[in-house]
């Protein structure tokens, strides 16, 4: 454990001192230094901090959600042509066809979980500051205060109380006393329901009715259900600031998913057909209509009607006739054949001589002899 407190040390400075300069930014607009509320709000801004930090986080990870959940039949249908092969060749053929899919479509099931993953270390660093150095339960220099977080910082922190309970309060260590349990139990039932909400609008409102289908859909709600659960077990064993970091982390997780998923839902979810429907109320309360209608109600008549224009055009659209290929052995004979056909051929002289030679001539003397009688 000291192993990993010490690679922890310089996240620890960071929330240290970033929990530090919010106090003081409290303690400038008037607020008790020493009181509970002021170093809960430190807490507050150190949340709001580091949340504003992993926004480029939390946009990579709507994407990659998204685009798991447009893949989610191809991924479907690469399950069922697998489906009840047990041997290795069929296990590595699926395998591979499915990160293809991710590859190219350049995401991961594991890109949803970034913000979670990412603040961790955050949670622990946390935790190290109030458990560690508030209840001073040691530390791996010795020494308590860390970065702006002085040792009278430390104890003024470790003296205040938030309704009765301090800041590096348990559920379970807090004895006798009745209002660490209380705001413990509170803030646990708090982030479960943030958190089982957050997973419930994400997987409900912004999912195309194909991605709720199959293994995978199951798969992602058990875990909406199972998952805010673990916090009941492993709740009591946080201090109140941690409980209260992380209730506000889900906030603001709840809050940032819902104006995204309102403002550009995923392409066929429920959340888009909602987005389409308040544009059109809109449009119509603007008195955005054309002849009664809405917009949208005109823009789909303007292309029906461009469509039955196009169509009749096509249809009074008369046919041209195809040439047909000639043989060209054909038309070279039907040109030879009109070539020796033509006036003052050999032919037409020689047809005409032998049937001038048959008719009887017009020219004096020349009649024809009668049978029989020979000229001398």
């Amino acid at each position: 454990m000291e192993t990993l407190y010490s690679l922890l040390w310089p996240l620890e400075w960071v929330v240290a001192n970033i929990m530090v300069l919010v106090h003081q930014g409290l303690d400038f607009l008037g607020m008790d230094p020493a009181s509970g509320l002021t170093w809960a709000l430190s807490i507050v801004g150190l949340t709001v901090v580091i949340r504003v930090l992993l926004i480029p986080v939390f946009v990579r990870q709507i994407k990659a959600q998204r685009a798991m959940q447009m893949i989610a039949p191809e991924l479907r249908a690469v399950q069922d042509k697998y489906k009840g092969k047990k041997d290795q060749v069929s296990r590595e053929a699926m395998t591979k066809e499915t990160m293809e899919l991710y590859s190219k479509h350049k995401t991961n099931p594991f890109s949803s979980c970034l913000p979670l993953l990412m603040q961790t270390p955050v949670f622990f660093a946390l935790f190290q500051v109030l458990n560690r150095r508030l209840e001073g339960n040691g530390t791996v220099s010795g020494s308590k205060s860390i970065g702006l977080l002085s040792d009278t910082l430390l104890e003024q922190a470790s003296q205040a109380t938030l309704f009765g309970a301090k800041l590096s309060s348990t559920f379970l260590k807090s004895g006798d006393q009745i209002e660490p349990k209380i705001i413990a139990a509170v803030l646990i039932v708090s982030m479960v329901s943030t958190s089982f909400f957050s997973q419930r609008q994400l997987t409900m409102k912004n999912m195309p009715p194909s991605a709720l289908e199959g293994p995978m859909a199951q798969q992602q709600k058990m875990l909406m259900y199972i998952l805010p659960f673990v916090f009941v077990l492993s709740g009591p064993n946080f201090p109140i600031g941690v409980l209260i970091y992380w209730t506000v982390s889900n906030m603001w997780s709840m809050g940032q998913q819902f104006y995204v998923i309102r403002m550009n839902p995923t392409p066929g979810s429920a959340a888009a057909t909602a987005l389409l429907e308040r544009q059109t109320e809109k449009a119509a309360r603007k008195g955005l209509t054309i002849d009664g209608r809405t917009l949208e109600q005109a823009r789909l008549d303007e292309e029906a009607e461009a469509a039955a224009v196009a169509e009749e055009k096509r249809a009074r659209q008369r046919t041209q006739p195809k040439r047909k290929k000639r043989n060209k052995a054909a038309t070279s004979a039907t040109a030879a054949d009109a070539t020796s056909d033509g006036p003052g051929s050999p032919s037409e002289s020689s047809d005409t001589s032998s049937l001038d030679s048959d008719l009887p001539s017009d020219k004096p003397g020349d009649e024809a002899d009668p049978p029989g009688i020979k000229t001398t």
